[in-house]
């Protein structure tokens, strides 16, 4: 069972890394306005979601690759926030969710820590 979750997680970050570059405005639209270079962070990121994705499946890279998505979790929070802070000030029926993805980082930082070991 924990290959299955290991191996889902692998392939959720290998296609949401991967999403950033089939619709980049996606994520331009929850970019904190005081980052720099919009576009820019969101192919390095897209790129470390991939890379840390795809180095979850060899066990030699392993725990180099859940750290990563823990540090990289941690760097997008900014993001999740934002994305709560539009949809309030757009009184966007789905704000619900946008609230509900901030304690779901801790979840996912979890996730990854399992495999830190």
């Amino acid at each position: 069972m924990k290959l299955f979750f290991l191996c889902l997680m692998a392939l959720a970050y290998v296609a949401a890394g991967a999403y950033h570059f089939i619709n980049p405005m996606f994520y331009k639209k929850i970019m904190p306005p005081w980052l720099p270079a919009h576009h820019t962070l969101i192919y390095i990121s897209g790129v470390c979601e991939v890379v840390l994705g795809i180095m979850l499946i060899p066990e030699a890279t392993r725990q180099i690759g859940a750290w990563g998505i823990i540090v990289l979790l941690i760097a997008v929070f900014p993001a999740n926030i934002q994305m709560m802070i539009n949809f309030w000030n757009r009184n966007n029926p789905y704000l619900w969710i946008a609230i509900a993805r901030l304690p779901l980082q801790a979840v996912l930082i979890w996730w990854a820590w399992l495999y830190t070991r």
